[in-house]
């Protein structure tokens, strides 16, 4: 008698989603379907050293170059709309998608929190599209105005904003020198509502963060709260600064399905609540962003997740006893400027070149948790790599 093949649909084509099918691949008894709503998988942790000018083969990945290999994935580009759990069926703007399991890793959303002018006028950092609006907007206006912006504002002291801000001063430099322009009168500011920046992590990492943004020249705005923004400024309370450069990274939401779909039962912070094997029931499963899970929201904690389910999934098909979910502390890599991180492992602090050096090893990681080494590599080697389409800058060697 044949096995029974089992048929798995996978939303989302981020680390979670396409770990989860890399791992389905090696089992002979399914059959996997990735549905995403855009063909590349996108490497997030390097999206920013994208919009400062480097090469975009460190940030995009396409998803068929990773499923080459594995025959019983396919992949499919859509966007989902509905989730019916009674007929196993995920209901896409293509049609329908019949599932035995159904595994939900849709990752987060921009979220404005409602700020008036914020979504007109600001430049956000949660896809490749905004990052690339962002860097032309940079060197568009150094065509036009032949001068740079007065203030350079980024928006929310977490590892994004951090990590951006701390670019972007470099950044500038050279795009304000390729372009001819001898003024060196602007400011990159970041901005943050709570009293220190990233405050997941312990205060004296934050302090220590702090002194090298400011030895960067950054000005922060700690305890500042956004209440606006305008064509020509970024508004606080009782404060304001001039800016036609505002990038927001402060606030991320999940996905729009999942507070559509009743399916899905969302806690007061808007993630899925799930069991201790990630499930709703239904045989669906729900992780990396989109789980109430202690560490969602971490590209570690996606891929473990991932490494989970997958695992329990392969158990249950061949009669092995399932596991509980134990989450796992990740390890937190934030760079802060060319060749400097700060290292949070555990209870050990690692700051400056060994943090950098460590950051760019976590990088290599990453890419050959979804490609093969040789492809990691070249992913991983990009990031030495200019990368301008700008008509000035483009004409000037790497």
């Amino acid at each position: 008698m044949a096995e029974k093949i089992d048929k798995v649909v996978i939303l989302g084509g981020g680390f979670a989603g396409v770990r989860a099918a890399l791992n389905l691949a090696k089992l002979d008894c399914v059959t996997v379907e990735l549905i995403s709503d855009r063909p590349d998988f996108r490497y997030y942790p390097a999206l920013y050293r994208y919009t400062v000018g480097r090469s975009h083969l460190g940030s995009i990945i396409p998803l068929k170059d990773l499923f080459t290999d594995h025959p019983n994935v396919t992949i499919t580009i859509a966007e989902a709309t509905k989730v019916d759990a009674d007929k196993k069926t995920v209901v896409t703007k293509k049609g329908k998608h019949d599932y035995d399991y159904l595994i939900v890793a849709l990752g987060s959303v921009t979220n404005y929190f409602g700020i008036p002018g914020l979504e007109k006028f600001s430049y956000g950092m949660k896809s490749v599209e905004e990052a690339k609006a962002l860097r032309r907007h940079l060197h568009q206006e150094l065509l036009d105005d032949k001068k740079p912006d007065l203030n350079y504002v980024v928006v929310g002291g977490g590892p994004t904003g951090v990590e951006l801000s701390a670019a972007l001063v470099s950044y500038l430099q050279r795009i304000v020198k390729l372009h001819g322009i001898k003024t060196q009168s602007y400011r990159v500011d970041l901005v943050e509502a709570a009293d220190r920046l990233l405050p997941r992590m312990p205060q004296d990492v934050s302090a220590r963060v702090a002194k090298r943004l400011k030895s960067l020249a950054i000005n922060l705005y700690l305890g500042t709260t956004v209440e606006g923004e305008t064509a020509e400024a970024i508004n606080f309370k009782g404060d304001s600064l001039k800016s036609k450069t505002v990038i927001w990274t402060a606030g991320v939401a999940n996905n729009p399905l999942l507070k559509a779909n009743p399916v899905f039962h969302m806690n007061d912070h808007g993630k899925v609540v799930v069991d201790a094997q990630l499930s709703i029931g239904h045989d669906i499963y729900v992780i990396g962003d989109n789980a109430d899970t202690p560490y969602s929201g971490m590209a570690q904690t996606a891929l473990y997740d991932a490494d989970f389910v997958t695992a329990n999934l392969d158990r249950e098909m061949h009669g092995g006893r399932i596991r509980n979910y134990r989450p796992k502390r990740p390890i937190y890599v934030v760079p802060v400027g060319q060749n400097w991180a700060a290292v949070l492992w555990g209870n050990l602090r690692i700051y400056g070149m060994t943090g950098w050096l460590l950051r760019r090893v976590a990088d290599l990681v990453a890419y050959n948790d979804v490609e093969s080494f040789g492809k990691a590599w070249g992913s991983w080697m990009a990031d030495d790599v200019y990368e301008e389409d700008c008509p000035t800058c483009c004409k000037e060697p790497s």
